[in-house]
């Protein structure tokens, strides 16, 4: 991968709210990211002019993964002048697609956002296996998994232990 390439992901709890937007756009001014992964925009219909005020100018291509009515949400955006993001693929929890540096370096990343629900983390953890599958070569996954590796993760005691196995 190349080293200068800088990847913000975010889970932002919606971007309805003009501060929030204008926070994540500060945010974006002092990073230097070229791609930016904001989770759980609680947004069904994203028109360019919240993506505008959300990131600024330079993220001038994007696409994304609408929410459930309130619920979920992917945007996933990028600096054309610095990366070509092209072939995407959607399913219920995750936005693919494939990366090309301007040095040339091809990869694919995956953004998700995770059900809340049990069985839906199974059939969640499913469609992940099957992303690999048709995302050959090197590939970053990023995003909010609603799922924890370690006991430690977690901030309460309300820790399920086959949930984690699982992931």
């Amino acid at each position: 991968m190349d080293h200068g390439l800088k990847v913000v992901v975010w889970n932002v709890r919606g971007l309805n709210a003009r501060a929030r937007r204008h926070a994540i756009c500060t945010l974006l001014d002092t990073t230097g990211a070229s791609i930016v992964c904001l989770q759980e925009t609680k947004i069904e219909l994203l028109c360019s002019s919240v993506v505008l005020d959300t990131l600024g100018f330079e993220f001038d291509d994007y696409t994304y993964l609408p929410a459930q009515g309130t619920r979920g949400g992917i945007l996933l955006a990028w600096k054309s002048r610095a990366v070509s993001i092209s072939d995407p693929l959607f399913t219920n929890n995750a936005i693919s697609a494939r990366v090309a540096t301007t040095g040339g370096t091809l990869w694919w990343m995956t953004i998700v956002y995770g059900p809340q629900d049990d069985m839906a983390k199974i059939a969640f953890l499913e469609e992940l296996r099957e992303i690999r599958a048709d995302c050959h070569g090197p590939w970053m996954l990023c995003g909010d998994f609603n799922l924890i590796l370690r006991s430690k993760d977690k901030n309460t005691d309300n820790v399920n232990r086959r949930m984690m196995g699982k992931f």
